[in-house]
């Protein structure tokens, strides 16, 4: 018999609290041509074999991501983890290993959260980071409610360059807390006026570099122009390894730096979890959200690690609590420090410049299809190209000669018709010369 805690009037009356007629309006945001109409058409019993086929069969219609040349990032980008990583947090004290509720045992977690914290703080030039967040959309969001707290103030300002899914989840926070956002239009070319944007009501302004459209962004004006008028800069950096070849944005100005650590150490893993990256000055600490672990030294001056700030609500009193998010899969940030500490500051420099190199021998093949755009003049490992032909159409026909071309920009940006023909492309160091060569070749008879 089968268990149904729920019955149709507890469903009804969920739905009427949500707003929302009927489940169907939950998915409205898969596209109607992916959905599922009806259950899949698998027997009922079977032997493990002969389930262990149709599931193979079933899985073959994807195409993996290493399996053909690959050039998608837009947020989520496709590294070499060395086999060393995974080996490593698959040690049993670290597979299992969970939040540090009683921190003052947990030594060996406390000393990883501050080895990481010290190299998310070396990586982005800033004093003091967090023990992680869950991912760089989150930390974005939890970056401008910080700012809203120490300026007094409820305006933010979001560049046009900011990652579109970023932009809603920092709306979504925002109109939950009634704040005011100001969203510039998408800027594609890096020339949007944001400075013209920074008032007396600003409490701090938002933007991405390298843009989700690849531009960089000297970020010193903007970082003077807020704190003139006593806002604050958040920088937000979605392709880590980019810091390898850049500035860090706490040496232009940034006062709160926020991240997407997922190209350190981590694979795609299909979408999450990934680990989130958060960096202040120092006299802002007090504010940041998560925690934070710091070393001391014991009665008997034997080196320890302690949690040193925790204002979350599940350590203090809820409305004094900075916020109520955790810190990430305590893994992912373990694999981060792994991946960051085998690297050094020399590998990952090698790293970046291994990932610039490969963009730019892409962005030159592929300026040399009839019809392609590059609208990039400057970039790390990713860029943007405008096609004849709509991004999506492209993308697709480019799928099925066994190139996974990039990410159309209308995908994210569905409303705006001057975006339709936009592609974001990314290259690393994955990327071989053939897989260059293949994108171009293919790309010139998608457009043909």
């Amino acid at each position: 018999m089968r268990y149904l805690p729920l019955t149709d009037t507890d469903r009804a009356d969920m739905l009427q609290r949500i707003g929302v007629a009927a489940i169907d309006d939950l998915f409205v945001d898969i596209p109607e041509d992916v959905r599922l109409k009806d259950l899949v058409d698998l027997p009922k019993a079977a032997g493990e074999m002969s389930v262990e086929r149709q599931m193979s069969k079933m899985a073959a219609k994807n195409v993996a991501a290493g399996s053909v040349p690959f050039f998608v990032g837009a947020g989520a980008y496709r590294h070499h983890v060395p086999a060393t990583v995974d080996h490593l947090i698959q040690r049993s004290e670290f597979l299992t290993a969970y939040t540090p509720y009683q921190p003052e045992i947990s030594q060996g977690t406390l000393q990883t959260l501050f080895e990481f914290q010290t190299q998310v703080a070396g990586l982005t030039g800033m004093d003091v980071a967090n023990a992680s967040m869950y991912d760089g959309s989150t930390a974005t969001a939890e970056a401008v409610l910080m700012a809203h707290r120490l300026t007094r103030r409820k305006k933010a300002v979001l560049s046009g360059g900011l990652h579109p899914q970023y932009r809603e989840v920092v709306r979504n926070l925002s109109d939950m807390a009634g704040d005011d956002l100001v969203c510039l239009a998408p800027d594609p070319a890096g020339t949007e006026a944001i400075l013209d944007e920074i008032d007396n009501d600003t409490s701090c302004v938002v933007v991405q570099t390298p843009s989700f459209y690849g531009q960089l962004t000297d970020l010193t004006a903007i970082a003077e122009k807020a704190h003139a008028h006593k806002a604050l800069l958040i920088a937000v950096v979605t392709e880590i390894v980019s810091l390898g070849a850049l500035q860090p944005p706490g040496a232009m100005g940034a006062d709160i730096v926020v991240a997407e650590g997922q190209s350190i150490g981590n694979s795609l893993n299909f979408g999450g979890p990934y680990v989130g990256l958060f960096a202040t000055r120092q006299n802002f600490v007090r504010q940041m959200p998560g925690r934070l672990a710091g070393l001391t030294t014991d009665a008997e001056g034997r080196r320890g690690y302690v949690l040193t700030l925790s204002t979350r609500e599940q350590h203090i009193r809820r409305e004094k609590a900075t916020s109520n998010i955790c810190t990430n899969s305590g893994l992912c940030a373990l694999a981060f420090t792994i991946h960051m500490t085998l690297l050094g500051a020399a590998g990952l420099k090698r790293l970046a410049m291994l990932n610039h190199q490969s963009a730019v021998k892409l962005a030159d093949a592929l300026a040399g299809v009839p019809g392609v755009e590059v609208l990039n003049e400057s970039f790390f490992n990713e860029f943007t190209i405008r096609t004849p032909k709509p991004a999506s159409d492209v993308i697709e026909a480019l799928a099925e000669k066994d190139v996974l071309g990039g990410v159309p920009v209308s995908r994210l940006e569905p409303d705006d018709d001057d975006l339709a023909n936009l592609i974001v492309v990314a290259a690393t160091e994955i990327n071989s010369d053939d897989d260059r060569q293949a994108y171009a070749e293919a790309l010139t008879e998608v457009l043909a």
